[in-house]
């Protein structure tokens, strides 16, 4: 049986250039794959995968909340390759591990584990109950050497602890952080907002 995977990791850790270069690795051995993202991504063009270092690939299916993934053909495929996997609602999580069974085709979700309030994301979650092998791709804290397992949002350099859960950016919008200098921003913020609001 074809597995099912999730490799995570904080904004900034390079994980959409890791799915362009397993990408690259089957293509160049003549292995179709088939490339999936949200359609609420639409940050480099809703049907383009791209990293920040510059590549991209063309988006062979946008996965939109009440579609099914089911009704696919996906005979001669190798892997199914799919980005922003956080923002995905669970019953798609759910139809992306029957695929591993009916088709026999190894699935890998790239997105990050949890939202700026350190808490799970809906497609995150479901892949932590549901895939075979959970991954993670390093990356260091915008603040220290540690390495980040949370994303900080932040306007101008400062934390920012409230508002929508999804809101699409990159590094103008969001910092990978260790959870200490996460806790420590978090902290100050709400610190000068404390004092700006007793003056």
């Amino acid at each position: 049986m074809a597995k099912l995977y999730f490799r995570h990791g904080t904004v900034g850790s390079a994980k959409t250039l890791n799915l362009l270069a397993v990408a690259h690795n089957y293509r160049s051995q003549g292995k179709k794959i088939f490339l999936m993202k949200p359609d609420l991504d639409t940050r480099f063009g809703k049907d383009r995968i791209k990293s920040r270092a510059g590549l991209e690939m063309q988006v062979d299916h946008l996965i939109v909340n009440e579609m099914s993934l089911q009704g696919i053909d996906y005979a001669g495929i190798s892997c199914i390759l799919v980005d922003e996997a956080q923002f995905l609602p669970a019953k798609a999580i759910e139809e992306l591990r029957q695929i591993t069974l009916h088709w026999d085709i190894p699935v890998i979700c790239y997105g990050l584990r949890t939202d700026f309030k350190s808490h799970l994301f809906e497609g995150s979650l479901r892949l932590m109950e549901l895939a075979d092998s959970i991954e993670e791709v390093k990356a260091t804290c915008y603040y220290c050497n540690r390495k980040s397992i949370m994303n900080l949002k932040h306007l101008n350099g400062v934390a920012v602890y409230e508002g929508a859960t999804v809101e699409l950016g990159a590094e103008e919008k969001y910092y990978p952080t260790c959870y200490s200098c996460y806790r420590r921003e978090i902290q100050n913020s709400i610190q000068m907002k404390a004092n700006f609001f007793s003056h």
